[in-house]
């Protein structure tokens, strides 16, 4: 907890709070935030946020008038450095306004560690996937090397629209008697246009 000091302008004046319920609120730069304010009204009552920077003036960032609530809360989405600061609510009751709960939200950048752990991550992958490449590369050419008689690389379109086809031996039924039943067994069929 920290303690506080501040002298801020009115209408009716300055008003000077100091108090000991705050809290520090430490987050990430893109992190979404939402801070809670107790409600010290005891009716619908107009309630704004304020927001003091490296302790200047506070400067009103959010007011509205509701029905009485336990709780307030300011909703900051993808917080950045310039976040940084002290918040607190205040609620007009009767003829001053009554300041409740703050907060400091110190916005932080990623830490470094993190950040090198991603980029050792990344350069990890990249050496895998080249390592891949290359073992893939090296079989590619070894079964180019194993097949080198069946290379098609220099045969004409002509030759590339004949096929030749093999078929397995089917036995030739007839009412022959089984010594007169020839079989073939190295029929070869082509085909071209």
């Amino acid at each position: 907890l920290m303690n506080f000091m501040l002298w801020m302008p009115f209408v009716s004046g300055w008003i000077s709070v100091s108090g000991s319920e705050s809290n520090t609120l430490e987050v990430q730069t893109g992190d979404e935030v939402t801070l809670l304010c107790s409600n010290l009204a005891t009716s619908p009552t107009q309630t704004d946020w304020f927001r003091v920077v490296n302790r200047t003036k506070p400067h009103c960032i959010s007011s509205m008038y509701g029905s009485n609530v336990s709780t307030v809360s300011l909703k900051i989405k993808q917080v950045d450095l310039s976040d940084s600061g002290l918040y607190f609510c205040g609620f007009y009751i009767k003829t001053h306004t009554v300041i409740s709960t703050a907060t400091y939200l110190n916005v932080q950048v990623e830490p470094e560690g993190t950040r090198i752990l991603l980029i050792v991550s990344l350069g990890a992958l990249a050496v895998f996937f080249m390592a891949a490449a290359i073992v893939l590369a090296v079989k590619i050419r070894q079964l180019q090397k194993g097949t080198a008689g069946l290379s098609f690389d220099n045969l004409g379109s002509d030759e590339l629209n004949s096929a030749a086809l093999k078929f397995l031996p089917k036995p030739i039924r007839n009412r022959r008697p089984a010594s007169e039943r020839q079989v073939e067994t190295h029929v070869i069929y082509t085909a071209s246009r």
